[in-house]
């Protein structure tokens, strides 16, 4: 018994070894910070003057901020589930290809690898006042806009995000459609199943974990599509894509530190609020 107690306390100390890096990177560069800023949103960024809640009203109470958390929620909202209904339906073209898939996969995911200063140099020569696509549409007698320039640039910012990110999640689908047993697929033809059918009751539940990981990953990736908004159209862009991030980046300019705590922390409460509910009510369930 006592050689057992000696065993698993060793062995929970080498896990606690192994996982001690990892503890420290997280706690100095994540939760000290956070806890900083969570300090400073209550106080004034000069003298440091304890204020309360005024730095939180000042940044709802803000146009720019409002724009920018619409901009930021309509982009998700459209961007998300668009992307995770595209590279499925993808992934499971390629699935079905028996010639050339190495082909196909390479095309999809070549927009991984070019540069971000690439992109916006080719989205710039394309969506110009006078690029490519207006050139293009000029020949069916149509004539273009400024697509940058106007409410059109949400558009074209979504299509970008979509063009990059779908070949990632593709390959995410195709790994979770690998996990499934082909046994199933059989079992399903036997019993006269269609292909609508074994989507819905074998590929869908099948892919639980993997919507779970590629919803994730999409809305993390999200994020990143500042770059590209940011190197088009620089500090204040058109409307429709003025998103949190320049609205950070311009608080940040201006040394406007109160605010960008304040948001940070309203932000943050606004994600991990829905994140706790959510593994309270799996644990909740997995009790019963």
């Amino acid at each position: 018994m006592q050689k057992t107690k000696r065993t698993c306390i060793s062995q929970n100390k080498k896990a606690f070894l192994f996982l001690a890096p990892s503890l420290i990177g997280v706690t100095v560069f994540v939760l000290i910070p956070f806890l900083n800023v969570m300090y400073r949103s209550f106080y004034q960024a000069v003298g440091g003057t304890f204020v309360g809640l005024r730095n939180f009203r000042e940044v709802l109470s803000s146009q720019a901020f409002r724009l920018a958390v619409w901009n930021t929620f309509r982009f998700t909202a459209v961007c998300i589930p668009t992307l995770l209904v595209l590279s499925l339906f993808l992934a499971l073209l390629v699935l079905g290809i028996k010639k050339g898939t190495g082909l196909y996969k390479t095309s999809i995911l070549l927009p991984m690898a070019i540069p971000v200063a690439s992109i916006v140099l080719l989205w710039k020569l394309i969506f110009h006042s006078k690029g490519l696509f207006n050139q293009l549409l000029l020949l069916f007698g149509v004539t273009g806009g400024d697509w940058m320039g106007d409410k059109s640039a949400f558009y074209v910012l979504v299509a970008t995000y979509l063009w990059k990110n779908t070949g990632y999640d593709m390959v995410l689908w195709l790994a979770g459609l690998d996990g499934i047993s082909k046994e199933l697929y059989e079992a399903a033809e036997v019993d006269g199943a269609g292909a609508w059918q074994k989507f819905i009751y074998i590929t869908m539940p099948g892919l639980r974990r993997t919507v779970l990981l590629a919803g994730i990953l999409s809305v993390v990736n999200s994020f990143k599509v500042f770059r590209e908004a940011y190197l088009v159209a620089g500090d204040y862009p058109n409307e429709s894509i003025y998103m949190l991030q320049h609205l950070f980046n311009n608080w940040f300019v201006s040394l406007d530190i109160q605010k960008m705590s304040a948001a940070s922390v309203l932000i943050e409460t606004v994600v991990l609020v829905p994140i706790v509910l959510w593994i309270l009510v799996r644990k909740r369930r997995k009790s019963q």
